[in-house]
């Protein structure tokens, strides 16, 4: 088990995926992971809480809206809970931080900004090129 310094942060001036920066995007995916089913939790309680009992149409049509917004929000947070599971697992096979496509590193700003990242910022742009070509067929 690797316990992390208090003020640890990944630099560049390290070996990429080294033992300590393996164990900080791990955490940082547990403590993601764990706000993401906190906040589900608290919108499944305020989903439960009985149907619609405002009388005004339009104070139910606004009821109905804010459940709406809730239930997209739910899941989203549940597709990102899944993401998080996917990168977890690359931690475990030692292939979290490297590129899906290349095998080359993804980078540390990167991975910062989205630890669930898979693809580098080149072949996440090239993606998303063919992807905005083929969608226009």
């Amino acid at each position: 088990m690797i316990t992390l310094p208090p003020d640890y942060r990944p630099t560049d001036s390290e070996e990429f995926m080294n033992s300590l920066q393996v164990e900080y995007f791990r955490q940082k995916l547990l403590r993601w992971k764990s706000d993401l089913l906190r906040e589900a939790g608290g919108t499944l309680a305020s989903l439960s809480e009985g149907g619609i009992h405002e009388a005004d149409i339009t104070d139910r049509a606004s009821v109905e809206t804010d459940r709406a917004l809730e239930l997209r929000t739910r899941d989203r947070a549940r597709k990102l809970v899944g993401k998080i599971d996917l990168a977890l697992q690359r931690i475990e096979l030692g292939t979290y931080g490297y590129c899906e496509d290349t095998g080359e590193p993804i980078g540390l700003r990167r991975l910062e900004a989205r630890p669930i990242a898979t693809l580098s910022i080149e072949a996440q742009e090239r993606h998303e090129r063919f992807e905005k070509v083929h969608r226009d067929d």
